[in-house]
């Protein structure tokens, strides 16, 4: 039987009428929430991210794969806290490691992905390029404006420091070279977003979670890296007995690309999607969402049913698309080509007006419209540099 209240409990300490609450997840387990990353959770802004596939698409490729941003940023915040509170165990008196620097890196990881757009990266990648000329967004720094827009809206009393440093774990990627001189404890930043090597707890929850919604084998295994792992000069290092792990993590990485994230029916259904919105994107105004964070937390996955179901005439054609995409009838994939490992560095990237150039005389002749060409780099993080030399 349930028993459920009507009373007011807004008067006692929200520490104690929640400290205990814990969520029970299918790859880490209980997650066991504290109250001030409580506090962020619940909050319409971040159960937004229910609504937002962590692979977009994919699902209509891979039926399992359904999860959400909310428990991916669940289950980095979770194993965020797991490698702090380890190198406190270990080291904590040698490298000043506090309470402080644990709930940061914790709200870190469960900030990291809230300021991500519909259908996983294909939102600013895909879309944004075609309706805004020029256009530098980024989720990450959509994030950090989204996190300003939910201590102000909620009234979350946070440490103002705490939260500076918040926002630069979750830029860590892209600031690199900047935080990397400036940033006391810069260890302590590679743990969320790692810019320096790409080893970070965001991919350790990712790959297993992905490759386990889409029914794939994982051999890739993160505990081998975060039980052993110790802070040497200010940098997590490992094992160099475990350089077979660090390499399956981006070979599994790679792997994952190549079978899942460029699947060729998934990037057309990407495509029709974009070209949905594209053509929606003047009477519903998505573009103008993007530097507004009270408007843009309303934007997610269910923007595709909303111009599905809509009466409005100038709709037509969004609509008329994504009804071709319930019925399946989907762009369709003519040829791949592998470009040889000899002549990658000095390869240009083909665009659609070269397949129009180099097409001969048919029936049937195509237009550059008739055309998208997808030019996809799958390597193990950095190019073409072997990651256990860096």
């Amino acid at each position: 039987m349930g028993v459920f209240g009507n009373e007011d409990l807004s008067s006692l300490p929200r520490n104690e009428l929640r400290f205990n609450k814990h969520v029970h997840d299918n790859v880490h387990g209980n997650i066991y929430l504290d109250p001030l990353c409580l506090k962020f959770i619940d909050t319409e802004h971040f159960q937004r991210l229910r609504e937002l596939k962590q692979l977009g698409v994919t699902n209509m490729v891979y039926p399992g794969a359904v999860h959400s941003r909310f428990e991916h940023s669940l289950g980095v915040y979770w194993l965020a806290g797991e490698t702090v509170q380890r190198l406190k165990t270990f080291q904590g008196m040698e490298l000043g490691i506090d309470n402080h620097d644990l709930q940061t890196v914790r709200l870190a990881g469960l900030l990291h992905d809230i300021g991500h757009g519909p259908f996983s990266h294909m939102f600013e990648r895909e879309f944004l390029p075609k309706v805004i000329s020029g256009c530098q967004w980024s989720h990450e720094s959509m994030s950090i404006n989204m996190i300003d827009h939910i201590v102000d809206t909620h009234h979350i009393d946070v440490d103002a420091q705490m939260l500076k440093r918040v926002k630069d774990m979750i830029l860590a990627s892209t600031k690199f070279s900047e935080l990397k001189t400036n940033a006391e404890k810069r260890f302590l930043y590679d743990i969320v977003a790692n810019g320096r090597n790409g080893i970070d707890v965001d991919k350790f929850d990712y790959l297993v979670r992905d490759s386990r919604a889409c029914g794939l084998g994982c051999n890739f295994q993160f505990q081998r890296l975060t039980e052993p792992m110790r802070v040497i000069e200010n940098e997590i290092c490992y094992p160099a007995k475990e350089y077979r792990t660090v390499h399956k993590l981006f070979a599994t990485r790679a792997d994952l690309c190549r079978t899942v994230y460029t699947h060729p029916k998934k990037m057309a259904i990407e495509l029709m999607i974009v070209d949905a919105m594209v053509k929606a994107n003047n009477f519903l105004e998505i573009s103008s969402m993007i530097n507004d964070p009270s408007q843009y937390w309303k934007l997610d996955d269910t923007i595709l049913k909303k111009i599905e179901i809509a009466s409005d005439p100038e709709l037509a054609e969004a609509k008329e698309l994504i009804l071709r995409l319930r019925r399946r009838q989907l762009y369709q994939f003519c040829n791949e080509y592998a470009v040889p490992k000899d002549k990658i560095d000095h390869f240009k990237a083909v665009t659609a007006q070269d397949i129009i150039c180099s097409q001969k005389h048919t029936s049937l002749t195509l237009k550059e419209e008739d055309i998208a060409v997808t030019n996809v780099k799958i390597d193990l993080t950095r190019g073409r540099e072997n990651p256990l030399e860096w």
